[in-house]
């Protein structure tokens, strides 16, 4: 049955007046017609006004770069135990990390710059307790000149394009053969500079803790902080950092893995123009250099592929052991000394030396760090023509520990 007054089936309840009674229970006369409640078409709602548009917020600009530490006097610094073993330009590089390579490298080769009151070389060896008298130093002479913006973006382009490692606290860069690691007499690019580009907005930008040879590739560290840098640095100079290097090299050693162990002297030959050489212990800027080394795998009598582990980090230091063995790294223009002797068709006159792999203590964890980098392309092309495989076990491996 349909109840005729609302149109709704019987038996549906109405709704509740305010007494609490249903309307559907009231009684209602039969003569009283129901009206139908007029139903008035919807207004169509207003449209909500769109909100307005979020401000553009400028980009904050770069935080100013910190003033330098640079003295504007004369200054007396004490070599601490730490600092112990760092060669002259690496303790200034640590002291002042804004002062310019090539600015150190002038205030000591002319004098200014005093150990124990007597001069010293860039290469000088510094002992704890030793008085290092440092010149005025303008700030002028440590602000990097300004760059563009493009210039800037191509520099971290091809730095991010080495990383072989990253993390907040260390890089590790796989330096390309002829990219300097820094700066010197007309050396304009170099991955010091480089790493400008990558300054951070408190100012601080990414420090070398060591140095590779020009025309050497392969594992380049980092420190993307000065507690890593310090930690680094001191990882470095107590030997607790292992690193082994390939090199292709002229003839092949009669004995398959031995030891050198020479003392090395810079030998100048003009202005820009110098070799380590073999010298004598107690000869004037001779220092022990000791290089452990094992033949991998050889071509016939013609080459042969060694691997090679420093324990000390001399200049030239594998280049002028490989030559004093009599098996000269081939493509050196400095140390290859072997008469008459002709590089194999195909094979590039180019440094054929590596900086392999790298096992560091990382300065937050204190866990190895062990990086390896990839042949070059000029050492891949002569891999492959001498059929050499980059996954022969390494004899190194058995070397002594420093």
């Amino acid at each position: 049955m349909v109840d005729k007054r609302a149109g709704r089936p019987a038996g549906r309840t109405g709704r509740a007046s305010d007494d609490g009674s249903r309307r559907s229970d009231r009684p209602r006369s039969a003569d009283i017609p129901v009206r139908k409640k007029a139903v008035r078409p919807a207004r169509p709602r207003a449209a909500k006004p769109a909100p307005p548009p979020a401000p553009i917020v400028a980009a904050p600009p770069p935080a100013p770069k910190p003033r330098s530490n640079l003295p504007v006097a004369v200054q007396t610094l004490n070599v601490s135990e730490d600092e112990a073993g760092m060669r002259v330009d690496r303790f200034l590089t640590a002291r002042f990390p804004d002062l310019s390579f090539t600015h150190i490298q002038r205030i000591v080769r002319t004098g200014q710059l005093r150990v124990d009151g007597k001069r010293a070389k860039p290469n000088d060896r510094l002992e704890a307790a030793q008085q290092v008298r440092v010149p005025p130093l303008k700030i002028d002479e440590a602000v990097v000149a300004e760059r563009a913006p493009s210039a800037l973006s191509k520099d971290a382009e091809a730095i991010r394009a080495m990383i072989l490692f990253e993390d907040a606290d260390v890089m590790v860069l796989d330096k390309p053969a002829g990219l300097a690691v820094q700066g010197g007499s007309g050396t304009k690019r170099h991955v010091d500079g480089m790493l400008e580009a990558l300054r951070d907005r408190a100012g601080q930008k990414p420090r070398l803790v060591h140095r590779l040879d020009k025309d050497t590739s392969g594992c380049l560290v980092v420190a993307k902080t000065r507690y890593a840098a310090t930690a680094l640095a001191k990882s470095f100079r107590s030997r607790e950092t292992r690193k082994v290097y390939w090199a292709i090299v002229a003839g092949v050693p009669r004995t398959k893995q031995g030891r050198v162990s020479t003392y090395l002297a810079r030998e100048d030959f003009g202005e820009s123009d110098s070799r380590m050489a073999i010298s004598n212990h107690g000869d004037e800027g001779a220092s022990h250099a000791l290089t452990y080394y094992a033949t991998v795998d050889t071509a016939g009598q013609k080459l042969a592929w060694l691997s090679l582990k420093p324990v000390t980090g001399r200049t030239h230091q594998l280049r002028a052991h490989a030559a004093h063995i009599g098996h000269p790294i081939i493509g050196d223009p400095k140390y290859f000394n072997v008469e008459n002797w002709e590089l194999p068709g195909g094979i590039q006159n180019r440094l054929h030396l590596l900086a392999r792999r790298i096992v560091v203590p990382h300065p937050r964890t204190g866990k190895p760090l062990d990086v390896t980098a990839p042949l070059p392309a000029h050492m891949r092309q002569t891999f492959s023509l001498l059929g050499f495989e980059t996954s022969r076990y390494d004899p190194i491996e058995e070397a002594p520990e420093p």
